[in-house]
C-alpha cells in the first residue's frame, strides 16, 4: 500500500493544523476514498466534517461524478423521501410533476449525509435498502430502480445512544459504520487554533483590505485556553469580528478576552458537549453537590450514633473524626449561633425506653445509608460519563467533574469502574 502524502492533501484541501488526531483522521479518509465503503464520520458542530467527505470524494475513482452535500435536519420530515428518492406525479399533494430525486441524479458519484442522527425512521429504511442492495423506489411509485452512489454520513450525536432510545436503526448504524472517521474538536488541536487565527486573518485582511491582526504570546495562550464549543466555525467568525473592529492590529489578552464569549445563564457550572454527543445536566451537577453535603451529615450520624451507644463521649472517635470537626473549630461563634441538641442518655434505668431509643437511632442510620448509596449511585454514573465523554482521559474528566485527578483516582478504585 502507497504511504499517505497529508502535507499535500492538507495543501489540497486547504486543511490548517498539524494536530496528531487530525492528521490521523486525514489518514484513514485518504485510505477509504479508493474504496466504495460507506463512511462515518462523527465530530462536534463546526469542527469540519464536510471537509472529509470531499476529500473522500476527489481522491476516489468517482472524483469525475457528482458530489453532493445533504443536511438531513434541514429538511422537513414531509419531504425528504421526496428529496432523496424521488416520487411520481399525485404521489401527495403539490406533486404536479414527477421528480427525480438525488440518488437519482447523482448515479456513479457520491452523497454526503450530514446530521444523519436527524434522519426519520421511515427514511432510514429506504436508506438502508439503498445501501444493502443499490435499489430504491420513488415515493408514489412501485417500480424498484437501481443507483450506484456511494454514501458519506456524519453525525455530531451519539448514534449508539441513538440506538438505545429507538430513535435510530441499530441495522443501519453498523452498515454506516464500515469505516469511522472522528474529527477532533478544536480545543483538543492545541497550537492549530493559533495557526488557523493567523489564516483567517489573512484571508479578512485581504477581504477588507487593511493589515491582518495578530496576536501577542499571552492573548495565543488565552486562545487556546477557551473551549470553543462553536470550533473552527466559531474561531473564524471571532477573527472576523477583531479584523472589523479593531483599529490596533497587535491583539493582547486583554483586548481579545472582550471578544471571546462569557459563561452564560446559571451559576452552576454548565459541562460541554462531548465527542459522543453526552451532556451534564445542572441536575447531575446539584446531585454530586448534594452527595458530598449527605456523605458528610452521614458520617456525623454515624459518629453520633457509636458515641451515644457506648453510653458516653469517647474523645478518642473525635479525633478519628477531626476533619469533621475542622469547621466547627475554627468558628467559634457557631456554638452561640446554633442551638443545643437536646441531649440523649441511654441509661434512664428503664430498659424499655432504651431500647425505643436505640431503635430510633437506627432507624435514622439506616435511612440515611440508604440515601448515600443512592447518592453514591448517581456519582458513579457521572464519573463514568465524563471517562467516557473525553476517552477515559482523567485529566479531562476530572476537570469537567471539577474534582482533582487523585480524587477521580480514588473514586475510580472506590466504585470499581474499569
Amino acid at each position: 500500500m502507497a504511504s499517505i502524502d497529508i502535507l499535500s492533501i492538507k495543501q489540497r484541501f486547504g486543511i490548517i493544523g498539524n494536530s496528531p488526531l487530525l492528521n490521523v483522521a486525514i489518514e484513514k479518509a485518504a485510505l477509504a476514498a479508493p474504496t466504495d465503503m460507506t463512511v462515518l464520520i462523527t465530530g462536534e458542530s463546526g469542527s469540519g466534517k464536510e471537509s472529509f467527505s470531499k476529500i473522500i470524494h476527489q481522491l476516489s475513482s468517482r472524483k469525475h461524478n457528482q458530489f453532493i452535500a445533504i443536511n438531513c435536519g434541514a429538511i422537513p420530515e414531509g419531504t425528504i423521501d421526496s428529496e432523496l428518492f424521488g416520487h411520481e406525479k399525485g404521489a401527495f399533494t403539490g406533486a404536479v410533476d414527477s421528480r427525480k430525486g438525488y440518488f437519482e441524479t447523482v448515479n456513479g458519484g457520491t452523497i454526503f449525509l450530514d446530521e444523519i442522527g436527524e434522519m426519520p425512521l421511515g427514511t432510514q429504511a429506504r436508506l438502508l435498502r439503498v445501501l444493502e442492495n443499490g435499489d430504491f423506489i420513488r415515493v408514489g411509485s412501485s417500480k424498484v430502480q437501481k443507483t450506484d452512489v456511494r454514501v458519506v454520513a456524519a453525525t455530531n450525536v451519539n448514534l449508539l445512544k441513538a440506538v438505545e432510545k429507538g430513535s435510530f436503526r441499530e441495522d443501519l448504524y453498523y452498515r454506516l459504520n464500515t469505516i469511522p472517521i472522528f474529527v477532533p474538536p478544536l480545543r483538543e488541536r492545541g497550537t492549530d487554533i493559533v495557526l488557523l487565527f493567523r489564516k483567517f486573518a489573512s484571508d479578512f485582511a485581504e477581504r477588507y483590505r487593511v493589515k491582518p491582526v495578530s496576536l501577542t504570546e499571552d492573548a495565543s495562550l488565552l486562545l487556546q485556553q477557551y473551549r470553543f464549543p462553536g470550533n473552527i466555525r466559531q474561531l473564524k467568525n471571532l477573527v472576523e469580528q477583531i479584523s472589523v473592529l479593531e483599529i490596533e492590529r497587535d491583539i493582547n489578552s486583554e483586548k481579545l478576552r472582550t471578544y471571546i464569549p462569557q459563561e452564560q445563564g446559571s451559576s452552576v457550572p454548565t459541562l460541554f458537549k462531548g465527542t459522543e454527543g453526552q451532556n451534564f445536566t445542572e441536575r447531575e451537577l446539584l446531585y454530586k453537590v448534594l452527595f458530598d453535603l449527605k456523605r458528610d451529615v452521614t458520617e456525623l450520624k454515624k459518629l453520633f450514633y457509636d458515641t451515644v451507644s457506648g453510653g458516653n463521649v469517647n474523645r478518642e472517635v473525635i479525633k478519628q473524626h477531626a476533619d469533621l470537626f475542622r469547621d466547627i473549630e475554627e468558628e467559634p461563634e457557631f456554638a452561640t449561633s446554633t442551638p443545643t441538641p437536646k441531649p440523649i442518655y441511654l441509661d434512664s434505668g428503664n430498659e424499655e425506653d432504651d431500647a425505643i431509643e436505640l431503635a430510633r437511632i437506627e432507624d435514622i442510620s439506616h435511612e440515611t445509608e440508604d440515601d448515600s448509596l443512592d447518592l453514591e449511585k448517581k456519582e458513579k454514573e457521572m464519573i463514568i460519563k465524563a471517562l467516557r465523554k473525553n476517552r477515559n482521559k482523567r485529566k479531562y474528566a476530572a476537570k469537567d467533574l471539577n474534582i482533582s485527578e487523585r480524587t477521580l483516582y480514588r473514586k475510580i478504585k472506590q466504585y470499581h469502574i474499569e
